[in-house]
């Protein structure tokens, strides 16, 4: 039988934070933890949206303020945040044009990546249960420049970097649970991906590929309930195991129920995550373990 949000656990007394939790997956995901008893944190760049899905939202909800573009803002959400039982590292953006964040990253990995590792490294020492970091079908796409991770030297192409920033979210998540068992932590990392989903992601790349990604969205994606489900089956399912990566289990990972899916072997190269890591930590402030 394949799994649904009917067979999610009962998770009262059990705090989640789901970040991009406004809209698309992320408010997919937080509605589905709340409706099975979770206390759940909306973190949003845009709290006047989070409200707005928050209200359409039934149990115990509550946002709070959370730009993953800026560092101060990442570390203040942190320090405001207590206990935590899983935190659900969902917001992203995709494809846009080139510009920084607020310390100077490239958008799509500063906000993807650099800012969900700095998220994490502050937020894990309260964390109980389990980090669940979103990657994509594009990390197979994507390469690691550890010489310009942020595109100051190279000609900028919107879906390299996105790939890039998916990949390395999909290296962190993969590491994160290497030295999670390195040091004897019970807290467990699992990466998911949602496969081809209908959000409001695939409108922001400000050219006409928000035109053409509207008639896939129309005529192939899932629905964002439906592209949820991976997140919430690593976030809540007992036999989700540390280090796995699910998906959906349709053709090419399009569209379906959770499964564990493959990865890249670039995705699991150790030396490269561990210097990947080295450079997040650098760029960041953050140490992670």
């Amino acid at each position: 039988m394949p799994w649904t949000t009917a067979d999610i656990p009962d998770q009262t007394g059990r705090t989640f934070v789901v970040t991009g939790a406004n809209s698309g997956l992320g408010e997919a995901t937080a509605a589905a933890l709340a409706a099975a008893g979770a206390e759940v944190v909306l973190a949003c760049r845009n709290t006047a949206k989070g409200d707005a899905a928050a209200a359409r939202m039934t149990g115990n909800v509550r946002v709070a303020k959370l730009d993953l573009a800026d560092l101060a803002s990442v570390r203040s959400f942190a320090a405001d945040t207590g206990p935590v039982d899983v935190l659900v590292n969902n917001a992203g953006v995709m494809a846009v044009p080139k510009s920084r964040t607020a310390d100077g990253f490239e958008l799509q990995i500063g906000t993807n990546f650099l800012g969900a590792f700095a998220l994490t490294g502050l937020l894990l020492p309260k964390v109980a249960g389990r980090v669940v970091t979103l990657s994509s079908g594009m990390h197979r796409l994507g390469k690691i420049d550890l010489d310009d991770l942020n595109w100051k030297t190279r000609r900028y192409r919107a879906w390299p970097a996105y790939g890039q920033s998916k990949l390395a979210d999909l290296i962190f998540a993969f590491e994160l649970q290497r030295r999670l068992t390195a040091h004897a932590s019970p807290v467990l990392s699992v990466a998911a991906h949602p496969g081809y989903a209908s959000t409001e992601l695939q409108s922001h790349t400000q050219s006409f590929q928000d035109r053409v990604m509207a008639v896939g969205n129309r005529l192939i994606a899932q629905s964002a309930r439906q592209g949820a489900l991976p997140t919430l089956y690593a976030a809540t399912a007992p036999e989700a195991r540390g280090g796995g990566y699910y998906g959906p289990d349709g053709f090419a990972e399009l569209r379906g129920y959770p499964k564990l899916v493959g990865s890249t072997n670039t995705a699991r190269d150790e030396a490269l995550a561990a210097r990947l890591w080295q450079l997040a930590e650098e760029l960041t402030g953050v140490s992670v373990l």
